[in-house]
């Protein structure tokens, strides 16, 4: 993963910081910048054309599924993978049906999310470990 360029798209500063600690030691990546709510995100992915996206679901302005159907025409070689703590298969399914490469819970970040990026570069979905063995109508629901 060195040298890719990650745009993080969140808006709690305390998480933006931790996910650029866990590049910033794990990896060589380049972070390339924090878009706090969904509007910012489309901009920065149109100007920077960002390797991957860390996408929230729940932002302000404009939230993540509608950001990123912008974002897939705008920046169409971006990996985008959404990291959220919604627990519900329909909040998967409505990632995926929006163009995105993976779907990692927040709880599971320190373990998954450099492996779903990693999978992401490599053309390949990737879901949470909390999340494999869920089917539609089974787990909680938001």
């Amino acid at each position: 993963m060195p040298g890719t360029k990650i745009l993080i798209v969140d808006d709690f500063p305390p998480w933006q910081q931790f996910v650029f600690e866990m590049f910033k030691s794990e990896t060589n990546s380049n972070i390339i910048y924090f878009a706090a709510n969904g509007m910012e995100a489309v901009q920065k992915a149109q100007e920077l054309q960002p390797d991957v996206i860390l996408m929230d679901v729940s932002l302000p302005v404009m939230n993540g599924f509608e950001a990123t159907g912008k974002i897939r025409v705008l920046s169409p070689g971006s990996k985008i993978l959404f990291v959220t703590e919604r627990r519900s298969y329909d909040y998967m399914q409505g990632a995926f049906d929006a163009g995105a490469s993976g779907y990692i819970l927040k709880t599971d970040a320190g373990s998954d999310l450099l492996r779903g990026v990693e999978a992401a570069l490599q053309n390949q979905q990737f879901v949470s470990r909390s999340l494999k063995d869920w089917r539609k109508g089974s787990g909680a629901r938001d």
